[in-house]
């Protein structure tokens, strides 16, 4: 690989990991942003593309800050060309929004021994989408109000399934949420504790998210979290990432207010995000992955499941 695309990926990671960084340190948490103020009498959803597929991974965090700090209610997004192909036209003097396409390709290299070895080398792209809101001419329906969101009974109920669904084991008791990978169990404080039942689940989406670390799931290695700060501010970075994730796919409304055992994640998060500029595309990666593993476990999985 050429030194020119090895430096335009280092440059996106640093820039979109400098905007993150700044958010931080104002104390906002940008992957937050789309449940303040008016969003959250609006309908909860990933951002979504010209074809209705949601986004994932970093992509969501990067759409749900673009959209809020520029005030979209749109969770519909297009490239100048999609636009294009639609009979639509980007407006003039309109500006676009950053969104990558990660993969990896192999590449055989000698490996001193005479041999030959293959390689896996990531691939970062950055391209540029536009809300439907900066958009003339698209055909009717990107303009229909979104379908009636179910009332609040109907998503506890759905979420409450969900869980059930994936056979983690929950008690409940005592005043902590947590997961234990000793016990391989998730324990809950009893839901009459919790302001609300949107607490409920938001919090046991996020212990849901440990959950998958386990070796039989997702396999993250959760040997370090007690001693080590650093892989502890990780591991619930993932978590918090994760529980933000799946609350939109159940339509739920995330922890506005941090648990006050999450609150001092903030400096950490700082630290290992200023330290390593790929660090919040890694954990973006395993959230995704931690979710998707929940959603394969429902019952309607190849109906509904989120695209990687």
């Amino acid at each position: 690989m050429s030194r020119k695309p090895e430096t335009q990926r280092a440059d996106v990671y640093s820039r979109i990991t400098d905007r993150i960084v700044d958010d931080l340190a104002r104390g906002v948490k940008p992957w937050m942003k789309p449940w303040h103020d008016r969003n959250m009498r609006e309908r909860i959803t990933r951002p979504l593309r010209h074809n209705g597929q949601p986004y994932s991974g970093m992509n969501v965090l990067l759409l749900w800050s673009e959209g809020m700090a520029r005030g979209f209610s749109s969770p519909t997004w297009m490239t100048f060309k999609q636009a294009l192909e639609l009979g639509a036209a980007v407006r003039k003097g309109e500006t676009g929004s950053t969104v990558v396409f990660a993969s990896r390709f192999t590449k055989t290299e000698a490996d001193g021994n005479g041999g030959e070895v293959d390689r896996e080398i990531p691939f970062l792209k950055a391209y540029t989408v536009f809300n439907v809101e900066q958009i003339d001419g698209l055909p009717d329906h990107y303009h229909r109000p979104p379908a009636p969101v179910a009332d609040p009974v109907q998503r506890i109920e759905r979420a409450d399934r969900f869980f059930r669904n994936t056979g983690a084991l929950i008690r409940h008791g005592g005043t902590q949420a947590y997961y234990s990978p000793v016990t391989d169990h998730i324990q809950m404080p009893p839901f009459e504790s919790f302001r609300d039942a949107e607490s409920y689940v938001a919090t046991v989406s996020h212990e849901s998210c440990h959950w998958t670390a386990h070796p039989d799931r997702v396999g993250r290695d959760l040997s370090r979290y007690a001693k080590d700060k650093t892989e502890r501010a990780r591991e619930e970075l993932i978590a918090e990432l994760g529980s933000c994730f799946l609350c939109a796919d159940l339509g739920i409304a995330p922890e506005l207010e941090p648990r006050p055992d999450h609150a001092s994640y903030l400096a950490s998060w700082l630290t290992v995000l200023s330290e390593d500029r790929r660090a919040i595309f890694q954990a973006a990666a395993h959230a995704q992955r931690a979710v998707n593993f929940l959603h394969d476990l429902q019952p309607d999985a190849a109906e509904e499941k989120i695209a990687a």
